[in-house]
């Protein structure tokens, strides 16, 4: 709602000098009553301040901890607004985990360049902790079980559309070395089903560094556990 327009109620003060009047106020000029006003939020705006609230919230407390009254009151609004953008709490908590599914995907997908094997995975292991340290709420909600259905499914699909992409990589791979590439989607799988849980684990801890933990995961999957480096090293351009 507009607020009430403010304005001045004090008289501006003038003196007389050799037949003129000079404002108390400022030299040279009169004192201009000054109008005070809070612009109401455009629909858009108010939209991305519930977005914004509601993933704090989630985040903190999961969707059944979370309550739209709780929602409605940080946003300075009343219930029915909420209502009326996403039609209820599940309308809000579909577009939050819809959002943080694109986002994982679009930055996991896009730091997978041309490169050697080993260092397309150590790509792949850091936009996955990238993602993990730079929107911690985003992934505390996509981890946690969706009680609605979204437009990307669920974090478990999320995770097989990134195997996909690492699928394509292990099927040249195989081929080049003379294995089955049919078996392909299930390394793909493996290993990123490992970085995700490694992921998660290392999202409460923070202990060692992002690039440690990068070139222990490349380390394992790499080398398996029958020629593990004692001291893995990255050998990608990224080293933090």
């Amino acid at each position: 709602m507009m607020d009430d327009v403010a304005t001045d109620s004090s008289t501006t003060r003038t003196t007389s000098t050799s037949g003129s009047s000079r404002s108390a106020g400022a030299p040279g000029s009169a004192d201009k009553p000054r109008r005070t006003r809070r612009t109401r939020m455009t629909g858009a705006e108010r939209r991305e301040q519930l977005l914004d609230i509601g993933r704090t919230l989630f985040a903190e407390k999961g969707f059944e901890g979370t309550s739209v009254e709780e929602i409605a009151a940080k946003a300075g609004v009343s219930k029915p607004v909420v209502y009326e953008h996403f039609g209820g709490k599940e309308g809000l908590y579909a577009v939050v985990v819809d959002r943080e599914m694109r986002s994982l995907l679009d930055g996991v997908t896009g730091a997978l360049t041309a490169g050697h094997p080993r260092e397309l995975l150590e790509q792949a292991a850091f936009a996955l902790l990238d993602y993990i340290e730079t929107y911690t709420d985003g992934f505390r909600i996509l981890v946690r079980d969706s009680p609605v259905a979204q437009s990307t499914g669920t974090f478990a699909s999320l995770i097989s559309d990134i195997a996909t992409q690492v699928e394509d990589i292990l099927g040249l791979e195989f081929k080049a070395r003379g294995f089955d590439a049919k078996l392909a989607p299930l390394y793909a799988q493996a290993l990123v089903g490992m970085v995700a849980l490694t992921g998660q684990w290392w999202l409460d801890v923070r202990k060692p560094k992002k690039a440690e933990v990068a070139a222990h995961l490349v380390n394992l999957a790499w080398h398996g556990l029958d020629g593990l480096e004692p001291k893995p090293r990255l050998i990608g351009h990224r080293k933090n």
